[in-house]
């Protein structure tokens, strides 16, 4: 006695999967439906498989005509999965470019990635087809998040939070720097010894600095022994001579430069961050993605995404993150959020949910941008760990307020600091 079928499918369900259009060629029509049940096989010689139920007509058109193509859908294609399943009315291959290629079963031009195959084997398989297919050809043309099939509903990659979270400081030393400086007939406020101090404590927490582009690559710009820097770059130029402020990671955004730029990096043996700016814009996810393909293509090391004047909502940041985690695999993805409206925390959490483990904030949040304590601390409430000691970044927040001269923007130093700066803090833990 066998299984019933009831209990059979509601089994199989629980498997998830990848969906993808299973295409053919018959007197010189195309013909398609979609389809899970697709898998490789072999890699020398390339095979792969796909199993079709006897009663479809795409079964009895592929196992006429003796070729198959397989396009994978992103997690933007559900409509179209739907339309190919039958499930929903429409002209299956309106709207969307498709192609023959080498056996003339056609391939989504926007897939995932597609497969061109002649049937090697068929094999019977109960009421389907296990069709085995010599991979003719195939071709990547997207990165993105996938469309997955589970339960019998459509559906996107899970929310795993990453195993650790880090950040790198990208404002402070810029903040310092200007505060560090008279201002007409005022004083400075802080003094160069007092900035290198922060700064070092900053980089003995484990944060990457970057230095201020201003005498970038003078010995005084930020002084302090240990701890890594970096630097902005806007001309080749500036890497052409030796830069004793010790950066050794040049950040360059997508330009006209840039791979100059990238090049001259490279002959200093720096790591090069390769930066997006005003990136969660509304509307311009495809303009982004087509930069981060730029960055990659140019062998940056990391990609960085920055938010820009507009503030960015948590659905921005998610529609964005998806398809540029899956872009820059296997390089580090940044992105740098700024403090607006409340809505920082809430990126962030979006961010780490989508799959980012890397930011760029600014102790205290002097600069607008989200404050690294801020961060860390999110980080620590959903219990992901940082090899950065929040509590030294806590202590030298404290050592800031005091010497800018008002209350930081960051919000939780305030309540985990025992700083003589926030003794009065009505929010301040009990002593």
């Amino acid at each position: 006695m066998t299984v019933d079928s009831g209990t059979f499918r509601a089994v199989l369900g629980q498997w998830s999967t990848g969906v993808s259009v299973v295409t053919t060629v018959a007197d010189g029509a195309w013909h398609g439906m979609t389809a899970s049940s697709f898998s490789s096989v072999s890699l020398d010689p390339p095979l792969v498989l796909v199993c079709l139920a006897r009663r479809l007509r795409t079964h009895r058109l592929v196992e006429a005509s003796g070729v198959f193509a397989v396009s994978v859908l992103g997690k933007d294609d559900a409509r179209l999965g739907r339309v190919f399943s039958g499930m929903e009315p429409g002209e299956r291959f309106a709207g969307r470019a498709w192609r023959a290629v080498r056996t003339g079963a056609p391939v989504l031009d926007e897939a995932l990635g597609w497969l061109d195959c002649r049937v090697a084997h068929a094999y019977p398989g109960g009421d389907h087809t296990i069709f085995v297919g010599e991979v003719l050809a195939g071709g990547v043309p997207r990165r993105a998040a996938p469309l997955l099939f589970h339960s019998r509903a459509w559906g996107q990659l899970a929310d795993p939070l990453p195993d650790e979270v880090s950040v790198a400081d990208t404002g402070l030393a810029a903040a310092l720097y200007r505060r560090s400086r008279p201002s007409g007939t005022a004083p400075a406020r802080i003094s160069p010894a007092g900035a290198n101090g922060l700064l070092s404590a900053v980089r003995a927490a484990g944060v990457r600095t970057r230095l201020p582009a201003v005498n970038a690559c003078r010995s005084d710009a930020d002084g302090g022994a240990g701890g890594d820097r970096s630097i902005l770059v806007t001309d080749p130029a500036q890497l052409a001579r030796r830069c004793p402020g010790g950066a050794s990671v040049a950040e360059v955004y997508d330009g006209r430069r840039t791979s100059e730029i990238v090049e001259a990096a490279r002959v200093r043996e720096m790591r090069v961050v390769g930066r997006v700016g005003d990136a969660f814009a509304t509307g311009g996810e495809r303009t982004v993605l087509a930069a981060v393909d730029r960055l990659v293509a140019l062998g940056c090391d990391e990609i960085a995404l920055d938010e820009g004047a507009e503030a960015a909502s948590p659905l921005q940041v998610r529609r964005l993150l998806q398809d540029a985690v899956a872009a820059t695999r296997p390089r580090a993805l940044r992105v740098r959020l700024r403090e607006a409206y409340g809505l920082g925390p809430a990126n962030a959490l979006t961010a780490m949910k989508s799959g980012v483990r890397h930011f760029d904030a600014t102790l205290g949040g002097v600069d607008g941008g989200l404050c690294a304590e801020d961060v860390l601390f999110l980080a620590e409430r959903l219990e992901v760990p940082s090899p950065v000691d929040r509590a030294a970044l806590v202590t030298a927040a404290g050592d800031l307020e005091t010497v800018w001269g008002a209350a930081l923007p960051g919000r939780t130093y305030r309540v985990a600091s025992r700083h003589p700066a926030v003794k009065d803090d009505p929010y301040a833990p009990d002593r």
